[in-house]
């Protein structure tokens, strides 16, 4: 099948592979330009481009589809299908309406819950006990489309998101495989989404971050993970911060929200409904990310310590 490969993250690297090993003619692939990355602010692709480049495949990076300059160019490829994995951009309904298959995307969550930006992390911030990916068929919506396949996961206690995006990456990959298959066979029965279960995810970025101890502990816990490995849930540690990469929920117990109740074999933090949240790893601001237990004994922090002041 003649495709036309859209994607831009980590996630979406395993589907390009898939694509190319199955012996698909990728006519090109669409990824996001060139950012600048870390302190240096250095030029770097996304992984899609240098995934596409080790391939031999054709990368293009329009800045907008809207300007007709990337329409023109997928008319000329005449593509069979357009597979659409975590791109970044929306699709206008010119570009939709060109391949002979459609647009199928791949997205991380069971929709209609969790469309938009971040569904990985949103679905461990609302606690979710499982979650997955989503094969549709794209619409001129925010992931709006008739659904064609879905695949099932559960949720760990203690898994991070970016634990979770590991897991469901290849899990995507290979929905995305039996998707085309199914397609090819005429075996695909798309299924309109029930809106009214609809739920959206907005980009995540530093705001989500500090730790506010008078709420539930279950709440607590699940910010921790689920804004693991970025942008990290943080607290003050005796006026120094502290990133939160992994915890559980405690037996313990306290009155006091923010109060380090167990400074020794554990560090549990009460928080607002009396239950304690106890870390597992952190990160000190200017210091690799380490178990909570070596970090309690390096700091030496007594208990009754208030967290976040």
């Amino acid at each position: 099948m003649n495709i036309i490969f859209m994607g831009t993250p980590d996630f979406a690297v395993p589907c390009l592979k898939v694509l190319h090993a199955d012996g698909h003619n990728i006519l090109a692939v669409f990824t996001q330009p060139d950012k600048p990355v870390g302190r240096r602010q250095i030029l770097t692709p996304p992984p899609v481009k240098q995934t596409a480049q080790a391939l031999g495949l054709r990368v293009l990076q329009p800045v907008t589809l809207r300007d007709g300059g990337a329409e023109r160019e997928i008319r000329a490829l005449r593509p069979d299908l357009i597979a659409v994995v975590a791109y970044g951009k929306i699709l206008p309904p010119s570009i939709l309406s060109i391949p002979a298959y459609g647009c199928i995307n791949v997205h991380a969550s069971l929709l209609p819950k969790f469309r938009g930006a971040s569904p990985i992390q949103s679905a461990i911030l609302c606690g979710e006990r499982k979650t997955g990916v989503t094969t549709m068929r794209m619409d001129a919506g925010m992931d709006t489309g008739d659904i064609l396949l879905c695949e099932e996961t559960a949720v760990g206690d203690t898994e991070t998101a970016g634990e979770l995006f590991d897991r469901l990456a290849p899990m995507g990959a290979a929905l995305l495989q039996r998707t085309i298959a199914d397609l090819r066979a005429g075996k695909l029965a798309p299924k309109k989404q029930d809106e009214a279960q609809a739920t959206y995810c907005k980009m995540l970025d530093k705001s989500l971050s500090p730790i506010d101890f008078t709420r539930p502990a279950a709440e607590v816990h699940h910010q921790i993970l689920g804004l693991s490995p970025w942008p990290c849930a943080k607290t003050q540690v005796q006026g120094k911060g502290l990133k939160v990469l992994r915890s559980t929920l405690s037996d313990l117990s306290g009155t006091t929200p923010g109060e380090l109740v167990s400074a020794r074999e554990h560090m549990a933090v009460t928080c607002g409904d009396g239950r304690c949240v106890e870390f597992l790893e952190v990160c000190p601001d200017g210091k690799k990310r380490m178990s909570a237990q070596d970090y309690l004994r390096g700091a030496k922090i007594p208990e009754g310590t208030i967290l976040g002041s």
